[in-house]
């Protein structure tokens, strides 16, 4: 990491105001001596987010962040502190200490093509104003979009002829060499430079930290290719950034949630709609690199691509990247289903932002999605049922997670229409041999028995919810906690939060007569109390009450029998997954596990 004098830190400190920095991406309001605002690090309804100008310092007593100035850029644009530092002091004046004479160079050459770029955007956006762009503004208004937003994509045109930029870059004092590496202009043939864009109506792409660091050209008079976009140059590299991220971020920082076009233009329609939290892929096929930049910010994020068998060849091959970079992370990937001959552009602007915020919550998860297809595809042969079943069975397990496999073959024997038994057994069919010792008919009432393993419902309980019921009850009424603390142990908890604040009271039980006992059963645990507190001051629309002892017995005796189930599902889970091991591997299953399995089979149908 690159070490910088602290004098340069505190010349940065002195010259940027926190309150006024941060108050560029938060709307902060002042209380007292403080600026608040609502968090731009977590979802928020009531504002945890402060600012101390006076300390220089941001705090988050929601989500806990805090720092100085330069732990909110690199919090905000996920940058390292060496390149935070950079930031802030381009913008705040402050010379750096010498760098290494090539990443100087290195660095120099960027900002050159940063400020031709920007030079650039600025030469478009007036040419669309001007009566040169007249055509462009009925394309634009043609599109639906408006005013405000041709200003906050900064839309532009470039003009028919072939120096208006050269002469432009050139009388800016651009290096006109430079502006054909950044991909603005063209050497000719007979000397001297030419635009490169000409007659189209151009969208530039920023960084998130602000630099404008590519364009893309769409044509108006039919010319080929439609879009003419930035090819690699020093400071972009086609398939590693996301078009509109440095705007999208920002609403993706409210609900964790990025929804990925094909196009510009379709990114910029479903911004005007209201879904901010949209991104293009920049005319590429989708990425690692674009996923990994989604991932910093989001953790829900769909693909929503045009329904054609184009729009359909790039999500499966969308999800496939997406499944290797974010789905393993515990981000949720999902298929917004467009209608025939629609792209989002067309839709939102057809059906309206009801319409596609519909889409959206009928999204079909990424695995489901290609099960579909896959399904569709055997659907449309003339496989008998049982080659059905077995082609079907080596898809599932091809596609899914072992754990999920008999909640997938469910669903799969629905979309073929055949007997989901006969995926079970396909895998024990396909080679009986792998199974031994054999008990006999008597003991198993058939040699050839298949064995059945049917699905159990799903009895799971929603993450940490239990816990907060729990809580709530023994807060109401303290005595349970004795009566209950072994039945529900603290190890069953998920959040650690309340399983510290509920080890804390179930240790003493004993001495447990009112509310204020429980309370101070955590009084040394600061943020054990802080939960239980909230806890109790929790709407009753929102937290379980009742009416006395008797009914919170039963409630927590509830919850008991579905910590039970959920055990023995967990043993029914287990012994499955040994008995698919041992298939795969080639190896016998012993009689006893297998009269174990049942056994666990028929404690689940009780």
């Amino acid at each position: 990491m690159a070490r910088f004098d602290q004098g340069v830190i505190r010349e940065i400190h002195a010259r940027i105001d926190i309150g006024t920095f941060i108050g560029q991406y938060v709307s902060l309001k002042k209380r007292g001596t403080d600026l608040v605002g609502l968090c731009p690090f977590h979802g928020e309804k009531t504002p945890s987010f402060h600012v101390h100008p006076d300390r220089g310092f941001f705090k988050c007593f929601g989500c806990g962040v805090g720092g100085d100035v330069i732990a909110f850029v690199q919090k905000l644009e996920n940058l390292p502190f060496p390149e935070a530092v950079r930031v802030l002091a381009s913008k705040a004046g402050v010379e750096l200490e010498a760098e290494d004479p090539r990443a100087a160079r290195a660095r120099s050459e960027r900002e050159a093509i940063y400020e031709a770029n920007q030079i650039a955007a600025a030469y478009f956006a007036r040419m669309l104003r001007s009566h040169e762009g007249e055509a462009a503004r009925a394309y634009c208004e043609r599109r639906g979009f408006t005013a405000p937003t041709i200003e906050k994509f900064t839309l532009g045109y470039a003009p028919e002829g072939w120096s208006g930029l050269t002469d432009e870059l050139r009388s800016s004092g651009v290096d006109l060499a430079l502006a054909a590496k950044a991909g603005l202009v063209k050497p000719s043939q007979r000397g001297g430079y030419y635009d490169f864009y000409r007659n189209r109506l151009m969208v530039p792409t920023y960084a998130t930290t602000g630099e404008v660091i590519a364009f893309g050209g769409r044509a108006l008079d039919g010319s080929e290719p439609k879009y003419l976009n930035t090819s690699t140059t020093p400071v972009y590299t086609k398939g590693d950034h996301l078009y509109a991220l440095n705007v999208a971020r920002r609403a993706a920082q409210r609900d964790k949630t990025l929804v990925v076009v094909e196009g510009y233009l379709d990114c910029i329609a479903l911004h005007q709609a209201g879904f901010e939290n949209a991104v293009a892929a920049l005319g590429t096929a989708f990425t690692e690199k674009q996923a990994s930049e989604l991932r910093k910010y989001a953790e829900f994020v769909y693909l929503c691509f045009d329904a054609d068998a184009a729009g359909s060849n790039a999500a499966t091959k969308a999800i496939d990247v997406a499944s290797k970079v974010i789905e393993h992370t515990g981000s949720s990937v999902r298929i917004v289903m467009l209608p025939d001959g629609e792209d989002p552009d067309s839709f939102v602007r057809g059906r309206g932002p009801d319409a596609f915020r519909a889409l959206l919550e009928s999204a079909k998860p990424a695995v489901e999605y290609k099960l579909d297809q896959r399904m569709a595809a055997l659907n449309a042969g003339f496989e008998s049922p049982s080659a059905l079943a077995r082609k079907a069975e080596a898809i599932i397990r091809e596609l899914t997670p072992r754990e999920e496999w008999d909640r997938w073959r469910v669903y799969v024997a629905g979309r073929l229409k055949v007997n989901v038994d006969d995926l079970r057994n396909s895998r024990f069919l396909a080679n009986a041999a792998n199974f031994g010792p054999r008990a006999n008919a008597a003991e198993l009432g058939s040699r050839h028995a298949p064995v059945h393993r049917r699905p159990t419902a799903g009895t799971h309980l929603e993450p940490f919810s239990f816990e907060r019921e729990v809580l709530s009850i023994v807060l109401e009424d303290p005595p349970l906690a004795r009566e209950y603390g072994e039945r529900i142990a603290p190890q069953r908890f998920r959040s650690e939060l309340y399983r510290r604040a509920y080890e804390a009271i179930v240790a003493q039980a004993d001495g447990l007569r009112a509310t204020a006992d429980v309370l101070a059963a955590c009084a040394e645990d600061e943020e054990a109390l802080e939960a239980l507190t909230s806890l109790g001051a929790r709407d009753r629309s929102s937290t379980v009450r009742y009416g006395d002892s008797e009914e919170r017995r039963a409630h927590l005796d509830r919850i008991v029998e579905r910590l039970q189930r959920e055990d023995d599902e967990a043993r029914y889970a287990e012994l499955s997954r040994s008995i698919d091991e041992m298939f795969l591997a080639g190896q016998p299953v012993p009689r006893d596990l297998l009269e174990q399995f049942e056994a666990a089979k028929l404690k689940l149908k009780k």
